[in-house]
């Protein structure tokens, strides 16, 4: 399988060059990074690092090589801020001692300003800085994405309230291509993992890595397997093991292109998202000139916001009719390669992670997305 490295390895590698470089250890230009919870080093290269304002603060700076064609943090340069801050009261808490500060290009939340970062991350840098830190000091870490800020704009950062800047939302070591067929061999084999366990015979396919943050964060009692693009075939194999139901769940952008029967959803392939909300629309007597507007949206969420401004309740009729085709156009798929008695169920959530919709199956389920 293609895999690299996640941008939280990256971000660790130069960070912990930094600080090694501030209490005054040679520069190398690599850095063995500790997984929490995992005996085995990982190599990462690091491109420099050295003091600076007056040798108060180390910058430490590397370029991730992540392996993936198609990811968008390859080659992106890292700069990282170390400097110390005396203390005196030292926390039981590890991350107590650890200031992780957004700097420029990297992504924040709209509404706290607190830098986007995955709990994953923040544990791989406690776990690797935490011993360099002088007693008595706290370290305060800048974290700069100088290409951050253009490189956001091509991703859905904005959708989902993320603003300035890349997230750092990595939630393990390796990273697998979506688009790569080995992606969809490995939900393959966790599916059947799954399947040999305890298992009820329901569940949750989430699309992308925002689909899976909300659903772990929602204590549901369905298994979740993140699917990547490979939606289809996943859905014939789970139909071939006798799944009961599979609830897909994740966001508007990518579940649409299952509505208009798109079953490889990765943007390199396919993407007709306009085009079907217009079928769609068109289908449940949207008026024409609304039509119109829709069809010339820079996006799917411009698209969305468009026409919640001419008619809310609408827009509400419409949104629940693509999850309707959701659940629908799985099932015709489905019958094109096997006799199933599998029930597909589809829910949808929003720009602001707020889960609004769902199919005539998927409305069995919601409750237990939203009751968190």
């Amino acid at each position: 399988m293609k895999k690299g490295f996640s941008l939280p390895l990256w971000v660790t590698g130069a960070a912990k060059s930094a600080a090694k470089k501030l209490i005054g250890l040679p520069f190398e230009d690599y850095e063995l990074i500790k997984i929490p919870k995992d005996k085995n080093l990982i190599k990462i290269k690091v491109h420099s690092s050295g003091l600076i304002n007056g040798e108060s603060h180390a910058l430490g700076i590397a370029f991730v090589n992540s392996g993936l064609d198609l990811d968008i943090t390859q080659n992106l340069e890292i700069w990282t801020i170390a400097s110390l801050e005396k203390i005196y009261v030292r926390s039981k808490n590890s991350l107590d001692l650890i200031s992780i500060i957004p700097g420029y290009g990297v992504g924040i939340n709209k509404n706290t300003s607190e830098i986007c970062i995955s709990n994953f991350a923040k544990e791989v840098l406690v776990e690797n800085l935490i011993d360099i830190i002088p007693e008595g000091y706290k370290l305060n870490l800048e974290i700069i994405l100088p290409n951050g800020k253009f490189l956001a704009e091509r991703t859905s950062n904005q959708s989902f309230g993320i603003v300035e800047g890349l997230s750092i939302i990595g939630t393990s070591a390796e990273t697998f291509s979506s688009a790569s067929p080995d992606q969809l061999k490995n939900a393959k084999a966790q599916l059947q993992r799954i399947i040999a366990k305890q298992f009820g015979g329901e569940i949750i396919f989430v699309i992308g890595e925002n689909g899976l943050n909300l659903a772990k964060s929602s204590n549901l009692e369905f298994p979740i397997i993140k699917v990547g693009n490979w939606i289809g075939p996943l859905l014939v194999d789970a139909a071939i093991k006798k799944v009961k139901t599979v609830i897909l769940f994740g966001y508007h952008g990518k579940l649409i292109k299952l509505a208009g029967g798109i079953f490889h959803t990765h943007n390199h392939l396919s993407d007709a998202r306009i085009e079907i909300l217009v079928y769609l629309a068109v289908k449940e007597e949207v008026p024409i000139e609304i039509i119109k507007k829709l069809s010339l949206a820079n996006n799917l969420e411009d698209a969305l916001l468009l026409l919640e401004s001419f008619s809310f309740s609408l827009a509400e009729k419409l949104w629940h009719k693509i999850a309707d085709n959701v659940e629908k156009r799985s099932i015709e798929y489905l019958n094109r390669y096997t006799k199933t008695e599998m029930q597909v169920a589809a829910i949808i959530f929003d720009r602001k992670r707020n889960i609004r919709w769902s199919g005539k199956n998927g409305k069995d389920y919601i409750s237990s997305f939203k009751d968190f």
